[in-house]
């Protein structure tokens, strides 16, 4: 089991170019990538969200790639017609304003799109210095996620542990059921019939009572649900929706429960079951 939080940072220099790559993972429903790069190695940014969308499968993902080469050289021209077209807006602005004042040089080169700067482009060279770093801090990356989502996954499975612990309880006290209804009965019949009790009448009662808060196929679906559960987080590197869908069905067999069982205990044990089943899916919360 994977969590969707972590971070991990790699950096490497050789020949005056200092490449570094640092990551950072947040819980989000859905897989969103944000890839940051130098403007001049945006050519690269499909690549690396393939890699890391093999790498993770859930969770928000910031990807933030930081290059300084030393030695690369820069091109800088000027862009004339956008120096004029400055100029001669100056111009006119002075003129409406009555004043004397001329465009200043220092003014106009400071100006977008007057000066541009070009780094020569080498994908293939950045890449190669990049991709290593990459897969390093990948490797961080999982490495930090996997310790997390093992102690997740423990606590998880204490959660459901004490879930299957009390539907053991209610299974336990499903034999009592039918005494328990027939026992009403024939009190609340005595209060009325005082001795003249028809038997027949108890017993046609109960067995209506008993089809109305039997609860036999919701505790043998909550524990198919469980065993499925244990299976999910056994098999699956990154069981978060299965296990969320899980959680779904198994509350709404809880739920069923509580709303059939007239019998105390029963609905104590739904109350434990309902805290444990929220303590489960808030921390599946984190979970890729």
């Amino acid at each position: 089991m994977k969590s969707m939080t972590g971070y991990a940072y790699r950096e490497a220099e050789s020949d005056d170019v200092l490449v570094s790559v640092e990551l950072k993972g947040y819980n989000s429903r859905f897989l969103e990538l944000s890839v940051y790069l130098p403007p001049y190695l945006s050519a690269l940014e499909r690549g690396i969200r393939e890699f890391m969308s093999s790498r993770c499968g859930r969770g928000k993902v910031e990807v933030t790639i930081r290059v300084k080469d030393h030695a690369s050289g820069v091109s800088v021209s000027v862009n004339t017609a956008a120096a004029r077209a400055y100029e001669k807006a100056i111009a006119a602005l002075a003129e409406t304003f009555h004043s004397a004042e001329k465009p200043d040089l220092k003014l106009i080169l400071s100006l977008e799109g007057v000066l541009e700067i070009e780094k020569p482009r080498d994908d293939g060279r950045s890449w190669s210095r990049i991709e290593p770093l990459l897969v390093s801090a990948a490797d961080a990356f999982d490495a930090e996620r996997f310790r997390e989502g093992n102690h997740t996954r423990d606590n998880i499975l204490e959660q459901l542990a004490l879930l299957e612990a009390e539907v053991e309880k209610i299974n336990a006290l499903s034999p009592g059921l039918e005494t328990s209804i027939k026992e009403n009965l024939r009190t609340r019949f005595a209060e009325v019939l005082g001795n003249r009790i028809d038997e027949n009448r108890i017993l046609a009662e109960t067995a209506v009572l008993l089809m109305k808060y039997t609860i036999n196929e919701e505790l043998s679906r909550l524990s198919s649900h469980f065993k499925e559960f244990r299976d999910e987080t056994a098999r699956n590197s990154r069981p978060g929706k299965k296990l969320d869908f899980l959680c779904q069905e198994i509350n709404r067999e809880i739920n069923t429960i509580g709303s059939k069982t007239p019998v105390l205990e029963v609905s104590r044990g739904v109350v434990n079951m309902k805290n444990a089943l929220e303590n489960i899916r808030e921390q599946l919360r984190n979970v890729e």
